[in-house]
């Protein structure tokens, strides 16, 4: 019987089999580099704002401690967002003819609040409580970035799974003492490891309830 295939084939189908794969790798590979990119994980990325706050101002410059606008941080699942009234405890006397602040005395005015656009918003089927984190000594820069060095504000971590999971299993690299949890900078975090071992016993963090599914799926 003929031969129906040249001997080249076999070469041919070799080089096809090996190109395959190496175009599902590559397409492995962007899909996780996209996902972990700025585009979706928005990091860095500055959202609008009615109003440009400046974190750096108001935290760094003036001094002014994060429970002051977010006041239910220490005892709720959300921090909350600052109230209008809450700006105007200051700006009513402070910059109160500044044509930037305009969108916070129409809000004052008209008694509807100012629609801030949320920068740290995590999925619906994720169960996030500030109020434990803080209680556990886990500083607001752990998550959030040095806010204190940011004119906009924006995230400085992407908030997916991997990188929750990877505090749950090492949270020493986040714990502090409770009183430096609203504090910026590497004099707030503990001197050295074994003092945040110690911490993560103070506190009664134990990292094999920090791994159930169910301590963010709920």
């Amino acid at each position: 019987m003929a031969q129906v295939f040249h001997p080249s084939m076999n070469t041919f189908s070799k080089a096809t089999i090996f190109g395959a794969l190496f175009v599902l790798v590559a397409l492995a590979f962007l899909a996780d580099r996209i996902e972990r990119s700025p585009y979706v994980t928005e990091v860095d990325v500055f959202r609008e704002q009615p109003v440009p706050f400046s974190h750096e101002h108001h935290v760094s410059g003036l001094g002014i401690d994060c429970r002051y606008c977010h006041t239910t941080v220490e005892t709720s699942a959300f921090a909350g967002l600052p109230a209008t009234e809450i700006c105007m405890s200051c700006h009513s006397q402070i910059w109160k003819d500044s044509p930037m602040l305009e969108p916070v005395r129409e809000s004052f005015r008209s008694g509807r609040p100012l629609r801030w656009t949320r920068v740290h918003d995590l999925p619906d089927f994720v169960y996030f409580n500030h109020s434990i984190h803080i209680k556990k000594g886990i500083g607001c820069e752990s998550c959030h970035g040095r806010v204190d060095k940011m004119p906009l504000m924006r995230r400085a971590a992407s908030l997916q799974m991997a990188w929750c999971i990877d505090c749950h299993e090492k949270p020493a690299g986040a714990i502090r003492e409770v009183s430096e949890v609203f504090h910026f900078g590497p004099e707030s975090r503990p001197k050295s490891h074994d003092e945040a071992l110690r911490l993560m016993k103070d506190h009664g963090v134990q990292t094999e309830q920090l791994l159930d599914c169910w301590t963010c799926h709920r």
